[in-house]
């Protein structure tokens, strides 16, 4: 009776909610989501509560806004088509690309190595070179043959990885939080100044928000399966599982923060998230520790990979069918083998561009998204706000890549300094477009009259 009443209303019951919360939860958490934490917490140092707040901000409110506005819209291509045809082709199409061999792939096999390489013989035994690159090899090429029957290892595997993690998780930072941690240095360059404005920039990293606008339709399906009807109950639906993930992210995010900042004193100089979990599991776990954030890193970054081989060799696929499944599925697992030897802090380096460039006009996409029925009234808005924002956000990326030192007039731009100079080019261009919404509303009136 309880069941039929909630689904009367078009709700979900509070199980259905944790089990949609969960599975966001899964579809979201991954290695990279891992390593950040840790190094913000030991970069920000006394400033890591608003860095975290920046962090949180970027890395759990924006996602869950974009599974919400792609829910909304009936799906990414749907919203993104809203600018132009063309532009939802190649945005999408670099979202692939970005979550899959230009950052995401290449990244599991980096952090998974990184853990891996405490255990390994000194260097007067093995050159790290040829074992990351021995390491990487066969990484790519297990993954490569699990993407091919990726339910394999989604039965094998999916039932125990997570909980794995998250036992793992709890381990570390329980045992930080006992032990009474170390010490908590000063903030380190970026988060010495507008700690907040810079962890929400590095939320960026955690490609979420790429990552919901192509998962975002099939968490709509699994909520209108469950009983959820018209858009706002899927909306609605929707968010409140999203409050269910992101409370369990915000905690997880929030001890590894912890973590990160209590490592200060052993580790200053650490340039990434891996080592730090690494070496904090050494030092309260010993030699097994070592061997236990390995042997689950390993697991948690093979399964990811397959994952995302799989997808994205799928999409590509279907936009071009005269290439097989097997060679975009081959040709994502090279070209990712290759970038991961670059390391994961050269990766990481890089992926601060890339993202700075795809996340603004993908953040108004979904601002925009989840008051569609309004902006779609004046849809010259959406061509405007979006276009704009993206040639802003590209420029100022390749500057960034290429030319870090170089200055752009677009600096001069309100919260220029602050990485959110795109934000009054997005305010301008829906004001441009708009006012072009209604002056051509206004002419056609005319006509109609004449």
């Amino acid at each position: 009776m309880e069941e039929q009443q909630q689904n009367a209303r078009g709700g979900l019951r509070p199980s259905q909610m944790l089990m949609v919360g969960g599975m966001l939860f899964s579809m979201f958490f991954g290695a990279g989501n891992l390593i950040l934490p840790p190094l913000l917490g030991l970069q920000a140092g006394t400033e890591a509560v608003p860095a975290m707040a920046g962090f949180l901000l970027a890395g759990i409110g924006l996602p869950v806004l974009g599974i919400v506005a792609v829910a909304l819209c009936g799906g990414v291509r749907e919203l993104a088509g809203r600018v132009s045809p063309l532009f939802a082709s190649v945005f999408i199409a670099l979202v692939y690309l970005t979550i899959g061999p230009f950052l995401a792939i290449p990244r599991t096999s980096s952090t998974a190595y990184e853990m891996l390489r405490p255990l390994l013989p000194g260097s007067d035994v093995i050159d790290p070179n040829v074992a990351a690159v021995v390491f990487s090899v066969a990484f790519f090429a297990v993954a490569f043959v699990l993407a091919l029957r990726p339910g394999l290892l989604s039965r094998v595997l999916g039932k125990f990885s997570a909980p794995a993690l998250i036992v793992l998780i709890v381990l570390v930072v329980g045992a930080s939080v006992i032990g009474g941690g170390g010490e908590v240095l000063e903030p380190q360059a970026p988060y010495s100044v507008n700690a907040a404005t810079h962890g929400f920039l590095t939320g960026y990293q955690t490609m979420d928000l790429l990552a919901a606008l192509c998962f975002g339709i099939v968490v709509a399906a699994n909520v209108k399966q469950l009983g959820a009807r018209d858009p706002k109950q899927v909306a609605g639906a929707i968010s409140s599982a999203g409050v269910v993930a992101g409370v369990l992210m915000m905690v997880i995010y929030c001890g590894l923060g912890f973590v990160g900042a209590t490592m200060g004193g052993a580790l200053p100089d650490a340039t990434n998230g891996a080592a730090i979990l690494a070496a904090s599991a050494s030092m309260h776990f010993g030699e097994a520790g070592a061997v236990i954030v390995a042997a689950i890193f390993l697991i948690a970054c093979l399964n990811v990979c397959t994952g995302l081989i799989s997808c994205c060799s799928e999409y590509f696929f279907e936009a071009v069918p005269r290439v097989p499944l097997i060679a975009w599925a081959a040709a994502f697992a090279v070209f990712s083998c290759a970038v991961s030897l670059l390391g994961l802090d050269a990766i990481l380096a890089f992926s601060a561009p890339l993202l700075g460039a795809l996340y603004p006009p993908a953040i108004v996409l979904v601002i925009m998204g989840l008051v569609h029925a309004r902006c779609d009234k004046l849809p010259l808005m959406w061509p405007w706000a979006v276009l704009s924002t993206a040639v802003f956000s590209v420029v100022v990326g390749l500057r960034d890549a290429f030319a870090p030192s170089a200055w752009l007039p677009l600096d001069a731009l309100p919260f220029a300094d602050f990485g959110l100079g795109w934000v009054l080019i997005a305010f301008a261009g829906a004001a441009v477009g708009a006012a072009w919404s209604l002056a051509r509303r206004r002419r056609e009136s005319r006509c109609q009259q004449g």
